[in-house]
């Protein structure tokens, strides 16, 4: 059993509502078109030749990097995104990548080449995969080892490990199978005006399950410091929430999370579901959505794919820390034990 993790103080930042555009309820993002592009006929030139000059060279997808793409209009475009993510609504929706037209390894590459001028790629699973694949593949998100994206199931809301994630579709789903998201930063908002006593227990943090995903040789597959749900760092609150992944962590090492933690956890949840809050998306083919973790939780509804095999859901996934992103605290920042900003420790790294 582990150690329990001193409390730490609480401080009258708990009293400072967030006043930034990624504070935004359904509606208000609903009536905001500032976070959706649509590729225009010059970018998508330009995603075509500098994929093209490339696949020239030999070079595809994960074997270029931002400073081989000469293209201003990509540029512009990248710029925009991150803008949008870091200081603005804290998601991105970029539509009419026609991935009809091309075949696989072009379609990775004009995804790469998009994701690289906004920040550095990281892998998102012990096995090293940087591009993967969200689509299901017969298992149960029950399991304590298995993780949401190889099911077909709903998912409770989250954030991912890193800065950003990025998803491209490939395929929809027959039905079901919509992105919903929610500000986090909206959501501490009302905690912050409804429950404020909620708030100590979700700035000390909790021990997360790591499912496996940790560190060489370590004998804890949770987090070996209690990491914050809500963290203030230099001015800007950020956020972590992953609800299954909390209550897992704290009950293997034999500290269940308390009643009021848990009251707390399960107003998040309550808070990201309602219609204020929830903004539910239909992925169409070639859409583009990108989430700023720290300001945007995101869950998905169960879904039913199509009874041809080759139409089966598929989404391209890609984690990246963002160029120029926040300041985080230490603590915070460690998802894995693994140091700030870094993601899970590879299988092939990992003590025999």
């Amino acid at each position: 059993m582990m150690k329990n993790t001193p409390s730490l103080p609480v401080t009258d930042t708990i009293l400072i509502p967030v006043t930034e555009k990624s504070a935004w309820t359904a509606a208000e993002l609903a009536g905001d078109s500032n976070w959706v592009r649509r590729l225009s006929t010059e970018e998508l030139s330009a995603l075509e030749s500098v994929t093209a000059d490339l696949a020239a060279q030999g070079r595809g997808a994960q074997q270029f990097g931002r400073e081989d793409i000469d293209a201003p209009e990509l540029a512009a475009l990248a710029d925009w995104a991150v803008a949008e993510l870091e200081h603005g609504r804290g998601c991105v929706l970029i539509k009419g990548l026609e991935v009809a037209r091309y075949d696989r390894p072009r379609i990775e590459a004009m995804y790469w080449a998009l994701t690289v001028l906004m920040g550095q790629p990281m892998h998102h699973n012990p096995d090293g995969d940087v591009i993967g694949e969200v689509t299901d593949k017969g298992l149960d998100y029950n399991d304590p080892l298995i993780r949401g994206y190889k099911t077909r199931q709903k998912l409770y809301f989250h954030c991912d490990g890193l800065d950003m994630v990025s998803l491209l579709c490939l395929q929809p789903s027959m039905s079901g199978g919509e992105s919903q998201i929610a500000s986090s930063m909206a959501v501490y908002n009302e905690i912050l005006m409804t429950r404020p006593e909620y708030l100590p227990v979700l700035y000390e943090g909790f021990h997360f399950n790591l499912r496996g995903e940790g560190e060489a040789g370590e004998t804890h597959p949770v987090t070996r410091h209690k990491v914050p749900v809500y963290s203030w760092c230099d001015g800007r609150l950020s956020c972590r929430y992953l609800r299954k992944a909390i209550i897992e962590g704290q009950e293997f090492i034999g500290e269940p999370i308390s009643d009021l933690a848990r009251e707390a956890l399960d107003y998040m949840q309550e808070l990201c579901v309602s219609d204020r809050f929830r903004y539910d998306m239909t992925f169409e083919q070639g859409d583009i959505q990108i989430l700023n973790n720290y300001v945007t939780l995101h869950s998905r509804a169960a879904f039913e794919d199509w009874p041809d095999g080759t139409r089966k859901r598929n989404l391209l996934r890609i984690w990246f820390n963002a160029r120029g992103g926040r300041k985080l605290d230490p603590k915070f920042a460690d998802r894995y034990n693994m140091g700030p900003r870094t993601p899970m420790r590879l299988k092939s790294e990992r003590a025999a």
